[in-house]
């Protein structure tokens, strides 16, 4: 979702529109993809090393890149090396699974050019916390449409309200045991344990973290596991903060990362200094961006945003932008519509944004293989 972060001058937080239920949301029904077995087996012991998902695609991000890993501050893939990840965030699953089917993720894989798919599951507002086996379900299918198409699967626990982490802690660890269990033998699963952290401080948010990177380590050693910072993903700058907090007191962890979250049109030199100060000190990935303002609307600030993407490129930060879906916002990148049809490709169904990111994602990956 948008983030709601307040101006600089605000230190409350501002209630964004994108907090209630879209009104261009359809009902959300059966998808386009059957439900996986998602029957639960018992742990053993002892089982077989990870492989390589798809190998048989020599080109495809995850068939290239494998089991990623942290390596310093950076996303390294198989090879030692740093990557950078470039991909989409769906919307609420709740409101916009019809968006997110066979002909759409092969739009996303081919004709973009994304290497990631990040799975907004939302646990309020509709979504998990309703009925959590329909969104397991929904999740785990997720993930094999983005095995088979050789992207990463970024599973985003997108917890916002309430913004402390810890009041979910309960659901998170059934959640995350799950699919950790079931995909813990791929090699393209990334965990991200709390989208949007607000109205707590950073020492709850290292507390809840530190609780659940062994849930998820218990099930799937190797996963890379992800957590928002406090201030909406701000690295605490919303909240009157700053990165420092997180230098001065990090989660214990290794294989781990922090996520940042901008809107171009509202957070530009404040938040832009302190992920550059951040990126040489913490291992940072961008969750959710978007080239209007916090509420996910608005005009576009596309320089700024370059401003941005030029810097993570640069220093190799992954990103996923928000979002993959047709909502009447400007930062939804398909025109209103598109998602009852079958026809994702080109840009002829794209609104401004979508144009432009898609061109971004479209340029040639660098990944190093030796």
């Amino acid at each position: 979702m948008a983030t709601r972060w307040p101006a600089l001058t605000l230190l409350v937080p501002l209630v964004a529109a994108v907090l209630s239920v879209p009104t261009a949301a359809a009902d959300t029904g059966p998808t386009d993809f059957e439900s996986a077995d998602v029957g639960t087996s018992a742990v053993t012991e002892h089982r077989p090393a990870k492989t390589n998902v798809n190998t048989a695609g020599t080109s495809r991000p995850a068939d290239v890149n494998g089991q990623l890993r942290v390596c310093g501050v950076k996303l390294c893939n198989r090879y030692g090396k740093p990557i950078q990840l470039r991909g989409m965030s769906t919307h609420g699953i709740q409101w916009y699974a019809h968006c997110v089917k066979p002909a759409s993720l092969d739009a996303l894989a081919g004709d973009w050019g994304a290497d990631v798919l990040r799975i907004s599951l939302y646990v309020q507002e509709g979504g998990y916390e309703t009925n959590p086996r329909k969104f397991t379900d929904l999740v785990h299918g997720y993930i094999e449409e983005a095995t088979r198409r050789g992207l990463y699967a970024l599973v985003d626990w997108h917890q916002l309200d309430p913004g402390d982490p810890n009041a979910n802690i309960s659901l998170a660890r059934t959640f995350f045991t799950e699919i950790a269990r079931r995909h813990r033998d791929k090699t393209n699963i990334i965990y991200d344990i709390a989208n949007e952290p607000n109205n707590v401080s950073w020492a709850g948010i290292k507390s809840y973290a530190e609780q659940m990177i062994p849930v998820i380590r218990a099930q799937d050693p190797d996963g890379v596991v992800f957590v928002g910072t406090h201030g909406w993903g701000s690295l605490g700058i919303s909240d009157g903060r700053s990165e420092q907090d997180i230098i001065a007191n990090p989660v214990n962890a290794t294989n781990f990362m922090y996520t940042f979250h901008f809107y171009a049109a509202s957070h530009q030199d404040e938040y832009f200094a302190a992920l550059q100060r951040a990126a040489a000190r913490l291992p940072i990935f961008v969750t959710e961006f978007g080239t209007q303002t916090y509420t996910g609307d608005g005009a576009n600030d596309f320089a700024y945003s370059q401003k941005y993407l030029d810097f993570l490129a640069a220093n190799k930060i992954g990103w996923t932008n928000w979002n993959f879906s047709d909502d009447f916002r400007s930062g939804a990148v398909f025109k209103q519509g598109t998602c009852a049809g079958s026809t994702f490709t080109g840009t002829g169904v794209l609104k401004p944004a979508g144009v432009w990111i898609r061109d971004r994602m479209r340029t040639p990956d660098n990944f190093p293989t030796s």
